[in-house]
Parts: structure tokens; C-alpha cells; sequence
């Protein structure tokens, strides 16, 4: 019986992909980016995919480069967001608090379906990598773009 189940055990594990094929190496040469599509993104920001959502790692990174006064919609992620800042200085922002800076060195966690946005300052370019897990399929819902009132307060007193 034990040599069965042992036998049984292996090809089920075997069927599921449950070992791994070996280490990939994915070079950035092969990356290609794009300009943030406008339906999402206010300015120019740039993205570059560094790795996608493929069964069974349920999360993808981007690396996002927003030029100055660029910045994203307001949006949600059904399981959260991490943004690890890399360069320069930017803004990020949940509804209803105050608008806070992020510099290169920063780690900023969006806790599940809080509305927020990020992007650069007024005077200065910000990258990041954006990493988000999905749930039941998605990673993001995007809404409403962010007004000039909104991203930047001081500039319409």
C-alpha cells in the first residue's frame, strides 16, 4: 500500500508543475517600455514591465519613470500595492489625507482598495517600481483622473 501511495504521491506532484524546471534569467535588454496610456496616466510617464503575472507567482513589477507634474489616476488595487522608490522625488496621495513625498531610499505599502495616486512633484522626475498582486484576476481598478487642484494645492492659491 505505501508503495503505491508513494508512487500515486510522485505523479501527482510530478502532473502539477510542483518541481521547478530550474532558475530563469530574464535580461533587460529584452524589456520593452511604453508611454503611460492617457486614459490612466496625466503627463508623461513611462512604463517598463520587469515581470509579468504567470501561474503561480499572482504578482507583477513595473518599473515607472514620471516626468515632472506627471502622475497617475486615481486608482485601487484589490490586494495592495508596494511602491519602492528609486530615483528622485515625488508625491503620493490617499483620498482624503495629505499628499506626502517620496524620495529614492522610500518604500510606500497601499493597504487593498485604498484610493490613491502617485506620480512626480511640480519640479522634479520620480521612479519607482510598482508591485501588486492579483485577486480573482485583477490588479488595478483605475478611476477619475487627478485634477491640477488636487495634485498640487499650493499651486492654485
Amino acid at each position: 500500500m505505501f508503495k503505491k501511495t508513494a508512487i500515486t504521491l510522485t505523479a501527482l506532484l510530478i502532473s502539477t508543475g510542483a518541481f521547478a524546471q530550474g532558475m530563469e534569467k530574464f535580461s533587460g535588454s529584452d524589456r520593452k517600455g511604453m508611454i503611460a496610456p492617457e486614459e490612466n496616466f496625466t503627463g508623461t510617464a513611462y512604463v517598463e514591465m520587469i515581470f509579468n503575472n504567470e501561474d503561480p507567482f499572482v504578482v507583477n513589477a513595473g518599473k515607472v519613470t514620471f516626468l515632472p507634474n506627471a502622475r497617475s489616476n486615481w486608482h485601487t488595487h484589490p490586494a495592495g500595492q508596494m511602491l519602492v522608490v528609486t530615483e528622485g522625488r515625488g508625491w503620493v496621495q490617499e483620498e482624503g489625507k495629505e499628499r506626502l513625498v517620496m524620495e529614492a531610499g522610500d518604500v510606500i505599502w497601499c493597504p487593498p482598495d485604498v484610493k490613491h495616486w502617485h506620480g512626480a512633484t511640480d519640479s522634479s522626475s520620480v521612479t519607482h517600481y510598482a508591485i501588486q498582486q492579483f485577486e480573482e484576476g485583477k490588479n488595478v481598478n483605475w478611476m477619475d483622473a487627478v485634477t491640477d487642484d488636487q495634485y498640487n494645492p499650493e499651486a492654485a492659491n
